[in-house]
This record gives C-alpha cells, sequence and structure tokens, in this order.
C-alpha cells in the first residue's frame, strides 16, 4: 500500500509539471485506451446508455457517449490534482461561473441547515469544495479508499478550505448533529441502495434509491438541494449551478410524502444528466438491484 502511495505521489509531482489542460488532453488519451483494455466497461457503458435513451440513438451515437464518459472520469481525477492548486478565494471566478444559486445560497443561510445532492456528473466534487471555500459549514458523506496512505492523502485535499468529510458507515449518527447546527450535508444520491432501498423512476427505469435522504429531511423539516457541476469545453472551466430547491412545504401535504420527494430529486438529478449525458458515469451499476417480483435485467459485467 505504500509502495503504491509513493507511486502515485510521484505521478502526481510529474503531472503538475505541466497545464493542466495539457494533462486533461493526456487523461482523453488515456481514456481511449481504457476503451480497447477494458471492453466490460465499454459494454457496460454502452448497455446503461441504450437503456436510458431507447432507440432514437445510433449505435455510433451510444459508442461516442461511453467514451466521453470513460474520457470525463479520467479528466475528473486531473481535476483532483490541480483544484486545490488552481482555486481559491481569489481565483475562482477564472474558472468556474454560477448558474441560478440564488435560492440555494437564500435557504443555506437561514440557519436550518440543508441537504446537498449532486449524481455522478461532471466534477461532482467541485459544488462542496466551491462552498467550503466560500465559507459555508458543509459536510461530504464519502467512502475511504482501501489504501490507508491514499485515502489520508485525499481526505487532507478535500479538508483544506474546510469542507468536513464522513465516513459512509455510520455517516446518519452524524447527520442529526450537522444539521442541527444549520450545516449543510452532502450525498452522492444516485447510488444504489440494493434491495431495501425505494425504487423510484430514473430515465424511466426504475432504480433503487437511499430512504435515508428523503427520512433525513422530513424529519429535520430542511430542504434538499440538487446540483450539479458541468465540465466546459474540455478543459478545467466549470458551470456550477442549482437544478432545484425541494422546500419542506412541498411534501408536506403528500399522501407518500418519501416515494415523492425521492422521486422530485431523482428527477431533478436526471435533468442534470441531459444538460450533458457524455459526462454521467456510465459505468456506474445504477440499476443493479431490481424491485421485488421483476426480472432481473439483462446482465451487465
Amino acid at each position: 500500500a505504500w509502495m503504491v502511495y509513493a507511486l502515485a505521489r510521484m505521478l502526481i509531482g510529474v503531472l503538475r509539471v505541466f497545464p493542466v489542460n495539457w494533462n486533461l488532453r493526456t487523461a482523453r488519451v488515456f481514456a481511449r485506451a481504457w476503451w480497447y483494455v477494458l471492453p466490460r466497461h465499454r459494454r457496460r457503458a454502452c448497455a446503461h446508455i441504450r437503456m436510458a435513451c431507447g432507440p432514437d440513438l445510433s449505435d455510433r451515437e451510444v459508442e461516442r457517449m461511453a467514451l466521453r464518459s470513460l474520457e470525463a472520469l479520467a479528466m475528473l481525477a486531473i481535476d483532483f490534482i490541480f483544484l486545490p492548486l488552481l482555486v481559491n478565494e481569489r481565483t475562482w471566478g477564472r474558472y468556474i461561473r454560477l448558474h441560478n444559486l440564488r435560492d440555494a445560497l437564500r435557504s443555506m443561510l437561514d440557519g436550518k441547515g440543508a441537504l446537498l445532492l449532486t449524481p455522478h456528473f461532471g466534477n461532482w466534487e467541485l459544488a462542496g469544495y466551491l462552498l467550503a471555500l466560500f465559507g459555508f459549514d458543509v459536510a461530504a458523506i464519502m467512502r475511504p479508499l482501501d489504501n490507508v496512505y491514499l485515502n489520508r492523502y485525499v481526505v487532507d485535499v478535500r479538508r483544506r478550505t474546510g469542507l468536513e468529510l464522513i465516513d459512509k458507515k455510520g455517516a446518519m449518527e452524524n447527520a442529526e448533529d450537522i444539521l442541527a447546527r444549520g450545516g449543510a450535508l452532502g450525498f452522492i444520491a444516485d447510488q444504489n441502495a440494493g434491495s431495501k432501498g425505494l425504487f423510484v423512476d430514473f430515465f424511466g427505469i426504475k432504480a433503487s434509491t437511499y430512504k435515508s435522504i428523503g427520512l433525513l429531511a422530513m424529519t429535520r423539516d430542511v430542504p434538499i438541494i440538487v446540483g450539479y457541476a458541468l465540465r466546459l469545453d474540455n478543459r478545467f472551466r466549470f458551470e456550477v449551478g442549482v437544478e432545484r430547491v425541494i422546500h419542506p412545504a412541498e411534501w408536506q401535504n403528500r399522501d407518500d410524502p418519501l416515494r415523492w420527494v425521492t422521486q422530485e430529486f431523482t428527477n431533478a438529478m436526471e435533468a442534470s444528466i441531459r444538460r450533458a449525458p457524455e459526462q454521467y458515469l456510465w459505468i456506474h451499476r445504477r440499476w443493479k438491484s431490481r424491485p421485488k417480483g421483476e426480472k432481473p435485467l439483462p446482465a451487465i459485467a
């Protein structure tokens, strides 16, 4: 583990010698090699795109989107390396434009707490980093890396702007405290929740979604803010925006408020992805679990 960490730090040091956009081009070349070396990822991405987008896309368009999705993931690794070097209180405006944040910022400033949701889309870590940089009390739930040395490095980088990180295991034990003090709690909310999740529509297909997000919002009576960070022009430039703010008053009189709010934030994530579907993580097994009694989807390795 230590040797892997040492090699990773050496590679990071070499990459930082070159301009960020050069490295983004290199990442796209790497992704094209990945496309051929790991065909199961290629097949999985193409299958998921076909499921989500239906028959309207040609096979060539599906493959193009799948390749661009791998490129987006490779470029995300470069973003992680350069984000703390390039984006600070003085320079963020060179790289980031903001869209439709007024309602979300008003909700976060009222001191009652909020849930921040985003899918595996674009640079899904950027919004939390930026809010912490602006001085907001933000905590994000993360799954620790298996390599303890790499995990320590990643956590240190993410915490430099004041972003608090919470281990995914037992995260709900800390969630109440964060919201009680008026903080914002961030989730990557398009995870497969297994057989015990709540199944709602995602691109027209039932997808298992964590109940805990809706239950936490309902219990604490806090808004749910669905945002995104969209890459612009294959460069280190982004649009950080808010797709939807779901206020507590919207679900309070619903017949099934938990199902309604879960479907509503899932719809908002889908709308974000439709802005640039080639930037979604299509190799993610979002539809792995199926509702009870439903036939399994065709096996995708």
